[in-house]
């Protein structure tokens, strides 16, 4: 195997592992160390994050039966506005919440709705991208901030990876979070890993998030212990660290080279792990999260205390066969979390790792798409959190009026303003994590418009 050329070396490295952005490893050249807490705990405690790029439809996925908290929302009222699109409430799966109400959780969400009723997952119900509160006044009448872009794919998208719901930045809020809690691994393993490419949430200013390609051989291939392969080995690391006075290729360099070691690092660890025996589903999601499970697996050999994984699904964006697509994928997300679960309580860690989800926004409660029906890009919709340190089997936050044009609806198609804020969901994350109360408002730069109140899922 003839050693590669830079450029096509460093194509390969980044589908390995170690990789991040050259910009945003150049713009760290000029950081300082200041948004790392002083203090940090000495337990275990991972962070899973799992995007479903699309824009999830909530509706569908938590549904209204019989909640006399609130009787605007029966499944009446949700079957006559849903039409095509109306799950039959004989295929939901019953789910209730500390008020007496019931919901049903969407016929493709078996297991989560298992370990819902288990109390080891709750529900996070129309949270969103805000700067501040939102009324329906303020936001038609545009009295107070709104958000930047709503309704785009890339621009929610981007906000909810970074919590910056007006503007942009260069780091993401799970990044920011690894910077706060920098000091709590014994090691140089970086504290974030993303097992769905690169992506902004894992960017921190001080911290560098490492890329794992799931279900494959981590590293270069092709190399072995024979005098040329280990020849050809030291001439690839002669030119990665060679000094050619030009700082983007210094940087690209360094960052090859830093894949290369945490390649070793990950390997070395993961042949001296005990096998898990949980079984993961074959699909794309189930082969991530399988990944996140041996890493975890391994944490003490690779001296970690604080850990956050990203993994994503796409074909979320459902214009149109939603009934289809939706349950496909959500199919996927509930068997996969299930396994995930189950390999945390296999390693005995099932209240140290808690395991979440995020969208780029949620559907209208109005179908379109005409025979083939789906729904269009909305605003709040309802998440999942996961773990035996979950308060579970609860609904938190406010449930919208399913109504057109009622009081929660943004236009007049069931477009649901956030009553809960990002900010606020991850706030209670990140507070569970270890990030310090004083550290919060760096993280979620908008959290202090909401008084610093936090959902109690945890």
């Amino acid at each position: 195997m003839l050693i590669p050329s830079r450029r096509k070396f460093l194509s390969i490295s980044c589908r390995s592992l170690g990789t991040l952005g050259a910009a945003s490893l150049m713009s760290r050249f000029s950081q300082v160390n200041a948004l790392a807490q002083d203090s940090c705990p000495a337990d275990y405690k991972a962070l899973v994050c799992i995007f479903l790029f699309g824009g999830n439809d909530g509706n569908n996925t938590v549904v209204p039966i019989s909640t006399p908290s609130n009787p605007a929302n029966s499944y009446s009222n949700y079957a006559q506005v849903r039409g095509g699109l109306a799950l039959p409430a004989a295929n939901l799966n019953v789910i209730g919440n500390s008020k007496g109400d019931q919901y049903g959780l969407h016929p493709s969400l078996t297991e989560l709705a298992s370990l819902y009723n288990n109390k080891n997952v709750a529900v996070m119900v129309n949270v969103g991208t805000l700067v501040t509160p939102l009324t329906q006044a303020q936001y038609k009448n545009q009295q107070a901030a709104i958000p930047s872009n709503l309704f785009s794919h890339l621009d929610q998208q981007t906000e909810w990876q970074t919590s910056l719901a007006q503007g942009s930045g260069a780091t993401g809020w799970g990044g920011r979070v690894a910077d706060a809690i920098q000091g709590c691994n014994t090691t140089g393993f970086p504290t974030i890993v993303s097992v769905g490419g690169n992506n902004l949430f894992n960017t921190g200013a001080q911290t560098n998030p490492a890329t794992v390609t799931a279900g494959q051989v981590l590293g270069l291939q092709g190399f072995n212990t024979s005098a040329s392969s280990v020849a050809r080995m030291s001439a690839l690391q002669s030119l990665l660290t060679f000094d050619n006075g030009v700082s983007l290729v210094q940087a690209s360099n360094e960052i090859a080279s830093s894949g290369l070691n945490q390649a070793t690092v990950l390997n070395q660890a993961l042949a001296g792990g005990k096998v898990l025996t949980t079984a993961f589903p074959n699909t794309s999601l189930g082969t991530q999260l399988a990944q996140v499970a041996k890493i975890i697996n391994v944490r003490g050999a690779l001296g970690m205390r604080r850990q956050i994984f990203f993994a994503y699904l796409g074909g979320f964006d459902t214009h149109d066969l939603e009934l289809n697509d939706q349950g496909t994928g959500l199919a996927q997300v509930s068997q996969a979390m299930k396994a995930l679960y189950d390999s945390t309580v296999e390693m005995g860690i099932a209240d140290q790792v808690v395991t979440f989800t995020e969208s780029d926004f949620g559907r209208t409660l109005q179908p379109s798409g005409g025979a083939t029906l789906g729904t269009d890009h909305a605003w709040g919709s309802h998440h999942f959190v996961m773990g035996g340190a979950v308060k579970g089997g609860d609904i938190y936050g406010t449930f919208p009026t399913l109504e057109l044009s009622g009081p929660d609806d943004a236009n007049n198609r069931g477009v649901w303003i956030p009553t809960t804020s990002l900010d606020q969901y991850g706030g209670s994350l990140a507070t569970w994590f270890g990030v310090d109360a004083s550290k919060l408002g760096t993280v979620f730069p908008n959290l202090v418009n909401f008084k610093n109140s936090l959902p109690a899922f945890l």
